[in-house]
């Protein structure tokens, strides 16, 4: 597989997290929703300030650091799948990468360009430019209730399993990430693993060669 394939890998998931951010805009009210499959599967149109999944970070110029950071990320995560490539790295992890990649600059995107483009930015926002909100829209609450009342603590209280509600560029970057940590062993051997398979791979091309003398 060929670098710039990696590549498109990112660009599709740009495309299609933007492509459902601006359907949810243009077609949703905010703070709206849409149910897709009961109870456990809704369109929940959201605009996030902060981070994936919710989390915000709080400071007066949080927002603009955080936009800053994605930057600076694209540009490192863009750098690091071009040197793995480079060192013949698993075709997995390349992909996973890809992934990654896409999800953030999709995220960027929004924070870069939404606040002006979609007039999104927090009303105390200092510029529009690097303050935009991120659309997020998928939300999978797939338990709604009240906990028994036997739970220390939470006894009693309303509860709501899985309360985020994020979008695809986040799903795109948890996908990558959890992938690379559950393959660690398989996308990072051990040095002694890598010399005895580039000793198998030689030990085959030497075999080949006997075999075309004989």
């Amino acid at each position: 597989m060929k670098l710039y394939k990696y590549f498109l890998i990112a660009i599709a998931i740009i495309a299609l997290d933007q492509a459902s951010k601006l359907l949810v805009y243009y077609n949703m009210d905010l703070n709206t929703e849409i149910d897709v499959f009961g109870d456990w599967f809704k369109i929940h149109y959201l605009l996030n300030p902060g981070m994936a999944f919710g989390i915000k970070w709080e400071s007066e110029y949080g927002k603009l650091a955080l936009t800053l950071f994605r930057l600076i990320a694209m540009g490192g995560i863009s750098y690091y799948l071009v040197v793995l490539f480079k060192k013949n790295a698993a075709p997995g992890l390349l992909i996973c990468i890809g992934l990654i990649l896409g999800g953030a600059v999709g995220n960027l995107i929004d924070s870069v360009f939404y606040g002006v483009f979609l007039g999104n930015a927090p009303l105390d926002a200092s510029t529009p430019w690097f303050h935009g909100q991120v659309i997020d829209m998928l939300y999978f609450p797939l338990f709604e209730g009240f906990l028994p009342e036997w739970i220390p603590n939470w006894g009693g209280d309303y509860f709501v399993f899985f309360s985020p509600v994020f979008n695809i560029a986040d799903s795109s970057i948890f996908i990558g990430v959890l992938t690379i940590l559950i393959s660690q062993k398989r996308f990072f051997p051990k040095p002694e693993e890598e010399t005895e398979k580039l000793e198998e791979t030689e030990e085959s091309g030497d075999s080949g060669e006997l075999e075309e003398k004989d």
